[in-house]
């Protein structure tokens, strides 16, 4: 069998539930239902989500279907027991000036055009902004950031600058775990999500720049005032959190209670 013995043998004798996550798991997951399973995809299979018992795809696939349960973003773990773990694990972030502004980075994908000069002109305006309003400045890469917007990053001046392995720990979890606010690039639906599941404004660089299906994303939250364009004012204030993992596991959890 293409998936392999050990799958052979999980589809003679069936699991009551499986769980699947993009196109490769879709196959076994599909399979595994015929054979008698419950099954979640998570994520647009790509053909028709009659084939599993519900499927969990975000909004902005426009994936439709009486079993299927749309989000608004990506599943995570952000919530309050996880932001207040990140803050005992970094607990020494706390010395850092308040208000203390997380900047998350990625980089160009094909629905984000922003080129090195607009980077560099984004993070200029964000400095000039942290010099009239002090603070700390807290910045993260990501796998996807190029090497001379890590360059630029280094060259900031910012009070914590993470782009590899040989700065130490990933302090990712400690920057939204302590952040007054956040600013992130408009490009990464899952830095986003986690953003907006924090309590805190979630500011974004290149906002107007997003393409594709994420710009449906990105606008929804505009619209609902849970992220802004960067400004020149980077306010901190308290916002209600968007928690979408616990909405989908509500109603998964209602589903697997209810008779077959």
């Amino acid at each position: 069998m293409s998936l392999g013995n050990a799958f052979a043998s999980t589809m003679a004798n069936p699991p009551a539930l499986v769980i699947g996550c993009g196109r490769q798991a879709a196959l076994a997951t599909r399979l595994l239902r015929r054979a008698g399973s419950r099954a979640i995809q998570i994520l647009d299979p790509r053909i028709d989500p009659r084939h599993w018992d519900r499927v969990i795809a975000p909004v902005h696939d426009e994936l439709h279907g009486d079993n299927v349960i749309p989000m608004l973003g990506s599943l995570h773990d952000v919530d309050d027991l996880w932001l207040a773990r990140a803050r005992s694990d970094f607990a020494q972030m706390a010395d850092f000036a308040s208000p203390r502004i997380a900047l998350l980075v990625g980089g160009p994908s094909k629905h984000w055009s922003m080129d090195d000069a607009d980077f560099e002109d984004a993070l200029a305006r964000l400095r000039q902004t942290m010099s009239a309003n002090r603070g700390s400045l807290l910045a993260t890469a990501s796998r996807r950031t190029p090497e001379r917007w890590r360059s630029i990053l280094r060259e900031s001046g910012a009070d914590l600058v993470w782009c590899d392995d040989n700065d130490g720990p990933n302090p990712y979890r400690g920057l939204l775990g302590w952040a007054d606010a956040i600013v992130c690039t408009a490009d990464s639906v899952n830095m986003l999500s986690e953003a907006a599941a924090t309590t805190v404004p979630v500011y974004v660089i290149g906002a107007d720049q997003i393409r594709g299906r994420p710009r449906a994303f990105v606008e929804t939250l505009l619209t609902r005032r849970r992220i802004y364009p960067l400004t020149d004012d980077l306010t901190a204030f308290a916002i209600g959190p968007l928690r979408e993992s616990a909405r989908v596991a509500g109603l998964l959890h209602d589903w697997l209670d209810s008779p077959r």
